[in-house]
């Protein structure tokens, strides 16, 4: 399969994939430069947890060697306690 060259296209592929998998969890498409995968350097995978402010979370260490499942873990879990402790102040 050839790369998608427009943002339409990249679009479209990441449409047909996120219904081809049935994935119920927003899916965020980076632009055609891919400047978020450079920003963020991306390669080797890393984890990162995105917080409901739009801020970063977790972000994890080279993987997958860096990757640490249980300090993930325990960020989304205080992410989760901080949006229910939001929620239950309003």
């Amino acid at each position: 399969m050839e790369q998608p060259i427009t943002i339409q296209e990249r679009r479209s592929v990441a449409k047909e994939f996120v219904t081809s998998m049935k994935l119920k969890v927003p899916v965020l498409v980076d632009d055609i430069d891919d400047s978020t995968s450079e920003a963020y350097a991306s390669l080797p995978d890393r984890l990162y947890l995105i917080g409901k402010d739009g801020k970063i979370a977790f972000a994890g260490d080279r993987g997958p060697r860096g990757f640490k499942v249980d300090a993930l873990q325990k960020a989304m879990e205080a992410e989760i306690k901080k949006i229910a402790t939001e929620a239950g102040a309003q």
